[in-house]
């Protein structure tokens, strides 16, 4: 199940350079996570400062 970023981001690009595939990208007003191409293993939601990313549900 891939990740998902919520309204708590503050698009500091954290995330980004953390995605080994490159699955995180900027956004309107916050980042975005390609779910097809996400593979789950976490990385983002370890650095995000502020808890944005979960797994989707």
């Amino acid at each position: 199940m891939a990740r998902m970023i919520t309204d708590e981001c503050v698009a500091c690009g954290t995330c980004e350079s953390e995605c080994p595939v490159e699955a995180i990208s900027a956004g309107d007003d916050k980042y975005e996570i390609d779910a097809d191409t996400c593979i789950d293993c976490g990385a983002c939601e370890e650095v995000c400062p502020t808890g944005a990313i979960k797994e989707a549900e």
